[in-house]
């Protein structure tokens, strides 16, 4: 039986291993970070009189980390409390500390012989049936176990966390031959359940899978760009969201990761193969000639691009010198951004033969396709491992077969065949056996293709595919902004697919909608989709229009059915759990504040932000908010009405967003009931198991009470707070006139201190306030400018 990991070590606290402790702190496991003793001291040091003896001294390496790990941007911590978990020491007087420990992750330095010696002396001291992995990005894992004892060898295998780990899902996991399969099947689960990663599962070869594909497919395009005669800011152009890869599209990606890391990684393949495939890996001498010169990307202040003043210039890699940046625009690009659909924007562009850009993408995509067809079997046992690997650490949108399907699997193969190109024979075997894509749906379930026919996507069981669900079991009702979905086990699905996920009068229809039918029909109803984000708020566009037209008893109604509809929400007899992740904004807080529960996905990022547009939250945020903040406090304590009103007025009034469902919490969106998802891929499931339980445990609807204020008393406070940042110039006397109307509305409006109110009260209070700053000149301008630039403006 394998050991549960409780706690943890990692040996090495530089960018990778500080980030994977502080991840392994973010999901509430103790962990040890070591590294070296130093063998000067510094300045400061010698200041105060420390020897090299000294305690501080000696973990200064480690605490430099534990430092760091509170200023980088993005936090690599989900709450900056989790640093409490995170013990710093050195290999020295803390190694035999790793007795201690469940699991022990080894980020050294890339050096075999170096990691081969930590693994010596960490078999002399680990107890037996502890875990240890190394975070190695394309060094033998075989090679590091060679010497070992025979139980370190079974619990021993590769764990290659993606940079920063908070953030990229891909977790490979690299088994030997000597690995135990529980240890192999437990890690996986653990990565998955716990670690809320992508686990995939890969072969002990140069690279593993990701960064082997992923380096040559950036190889392959600095060759093309030179060949072609393309500029570094042209490559970008169309090689990023176009084609379905992070806005960093090539050269952004290699400044961000570092020139020094990326042919690291390059050189690593180019000495562990042998003939054309080596030839690839050869980094180009203007890339050397950047390395000498130490341009190696955001981390040095240049690389591929430097700024100067406002201007972002591009380096000519003939010249070596600092161009204006270059965009490709050609007739395929232009067609390609009209195209509706991935498949659609790419057949567009591969297929525009003579276009530069058409010529651009397909002399890298065809030999990417072609290069990771023939390593399947090698680096991977199948073509979904590669694809996920490849979607969850590089943050492209489809995989590299997905990407051939969206092509077109046939059509492209001719164009290979006609160009001469070198086609695997596994891929011609299956078009002669009549299968024309790389995978199928059927029934809901996902299939991808082998030799020998089609074999099902293994997935971890708490994975829910919502279109799926919809091919296998239809929809139950639906209109342009939302559907109702059969989740399975009783328990029905509210789907938002409106542009952005807005809220309209369409979801606001489908939400009185579902709970009718979930009353009569269902245990409970989860809200949920996965688009980009949960929903980033109201339409603004619409109440715009209105607000312009002065349409503005369309407007009350519009505002007063969304209230009543998530009022009607709050106390349905039938549990309802909202299943936020990503942006989860204005009305889409709203949404969640109102719900039975809230199952967060980790990375949730929530906030009541309508005075970015000249708006107070009109959909009942402020009083769900507040009441929340207020039901949080243990009983019997005496409650300051004040404090908390003055607590919400400050989260509302600077438009304060969580940076994690952790913070979410901590700023009161979130409560002790509320869970919080690890793995995104599992939130629909276990929104769902909250349901559930809720149902069994014979779930109450909140008993409906009147709400104490702070009234007058109130008011005067948060109105003192609002008019001295006025006169201290940080806010406008737009921004003061808004803060006014939401002190009022917090406050209960101008009674005594301590008066309960009716929740109706205070949604009409919210109602007045919102329909009043809607039809201001100001707001009008800002939600203009939002809607024009994307940003608020202060006015």
């Amino acid at each position: 039986m394998v050991k549960r990991i409780r706690r943890a070590a990692v040996l090495g606290s530089g960018v990778m291993g500080s980030g994977i402790a502080a991840h392994l702190a973010n999901v509430g496991i103790p962990t040890l970070l070591l590294d070296i003793v130093p063998r000067e001291l510094t300045k400061e040091e010698e200041a105060k009189g420390w020897t090299l003896e000294h305690k501080q001294v000696r973990n200064r390496l480690a605490n430099q980390a534990l430092e760091r790990l509170l200023k980088q941007k993005p936090a690599p911590l989900m709450s900056k409390d989790n640093i409490a978990l995170i013990e710093t020491g050195n290999f020295e007087d803390d190694f035999h500390r790793l007795a201690e420990v469940d699991w022990i992750i080894e980020a050294v330095v890339e050096k075999l012989e170096v990691k081969k010696e930590v693994f010596a002396r960490v078999d002399e001291v680990r107890t037996p049936g502890t875990i240890v992995s190394s975070n190695t990005s394309g060094i033998s894992i075989a090679a590091m176990a060679e010497g070992r004892s025979d139980d370190f060898k079974k619990h021993f295998l590769g764990t290659h966390f993606f940079n920063p780990p908070r953030y990229l899902k891909l977790l490979e996991i690299i088994p030997t031959e000597h690995t135990d399969p529980d240890v192999v099947a437990y890690m996986k689960s653990f990565g998955e359940d716990v670690l809320g990663k992508g686990v995939v599962m890969a072969k002990d070869t140069p690279n593993f899978i990701a960064n082997r594909i992923g380096t040559y497919g950036l190889l392959v395009t600095v060759r093309e760009m030179m060949q072609g005669g393309y500029s570094v800011g042209e490559v970008d152009s169309v090689t990023g969201p176009l084609i379905g890869r992070p806005k960093s599209a090539t050269f952004r990606t290699l400044d961000v990761v570092g020139l020094d890391t990326f042919v690291h990684v390059a050189n690593n393949v180019y000495e562990n193969v042998e003939g054309e495939e080596k030839e690839a890996f050869r980094v180009p001498e203007f890339m050397k000639t950047m390395l000498e010169n130490g341009w190696l990307g955001s981390k040095s202040g240049q690389g591929f691009f430097v700024k100067q003043g406002k201007d972002i210039l591009e380096l000519n890699y003939v010249t070596m010198q600092y161009e204006p940046r270059k965009k490709l625009v050609t007739p395929a690009v232009e067609m390609a951004k009209q195209a509706k659909g991935a498949a659609a924007k790419l057949q567009t562009l591969v297929y525009a033969d003579g276009d530069r850009a058409g010529t651009l993408l397909w002399n890298i995509i065809a030999p990417t396709l072609l290069y990771t067809a023939r390593l399947v079997g090698e680096i991977a046992d199948d073509i979904a491992a590669i694809d996920q690997a490849m979607k969850w650490g590089f943050g492209w949108e489809q995989g590299p077969f997905e990407l051939w399907d969206a092509i077109g699997l046939e059509k492209s193969v001719r164009k290979m065949q006609s160009e001469g190109r070198d086609i695997p024979s596994w891929i011609t075997d299956m078009l002669d056996d009549g299968a024309t894509s790389f995978y199928k749906t059927e029934n809901g379930r996902l299939f991808y293709y082998a030799p020998g026919g089609y074999k099902t996507v293994e997935e971890n069981e708490k994975v829910i595919h919502i279109r799926r669900l919809k091919e296998a079991r239809g929809v139950i009702k639906k209109n342009a902004g939302a559907s109702l979905i059969d989740l399975g086990d009783d328990v029905a699905l509210l789907e938002f697919h409106s542009p952005n996920n807005a809220i309209g009068a369409d979801i606001v229809q489908m939400i009185n909608e579902a709970l009718e039918e979930v009353n009569r029909n269902y245990k409970g109803l989860v809200i949920g989709n996965q688009g980009k984000n949960f929903c980033v708020g109201a339409n603004l566009a619409m109440m715009l229009m209105e607000a312009q037209d002065e349409n503005f008893f369309e407007l009350e109604l519009a505002v007063r059915q969304f209230q009543q509809a998530l009022l009607k929400m709050k106390y349905n007899p039938k549990p309802v759990v909202v299943a936020p992740f990503a942006m989860t904004l204005g009305g889409g807080a709203e949404v969640s504040l109102a719900a039975s529960r809230i199952q967060a996905a980790a990375e949730t990022y929530i906030g009541l932000v309508e005075v970015g547009v000249g708006l107070i939250p009109g959909g009942g945020g402020n009083k769900e908010l507040y009441i929340k903040r207020l039901n949080s406090l243990p009983r019997g304590v005496d409650v300051d009405y004040v404090k908390i009103a003055a607590s919400v007025f400050e989260t509302i009034a600077m438009a304060k967003v969580s940076t994690s469902a952790a913070e979410a919490r901590e700023l009161g969106f979130l409560n002790h009931r509320d869970g919080i998802t690890m793995n995104g891929d599992h939130l629909l499931y276990e929104a769902k198991q909250a349901v559930l339980s809720m149902y069994e445990e014979g779930y109450r609807p909140p008993v409906r009470k009147k709400v104490p204020v702070a009234g007058e008393s109130g008011y005067a406070a948060m109105l003192l707070g609002a008019q001295s940042m006025f006169h201290s110039g940080y806010i406008s006397e737009h921004d003061l006139k808004i803060a006014k109307k939401l002190a009022y509305v917090l406050a209960g409006g101008k009674v005594p201190y301590g008066t309960e109110v009716d929740e109706q009260y205070l949604l009409d209070l919210e109602r007045e306030a919102f329909l009043s700053l809607i039809g201001e000149p100001k707001t009008q301008a800002r939600m203009q400018h939002m809607l024009v630039k994307g940003k608020p403006l202060r006015n």
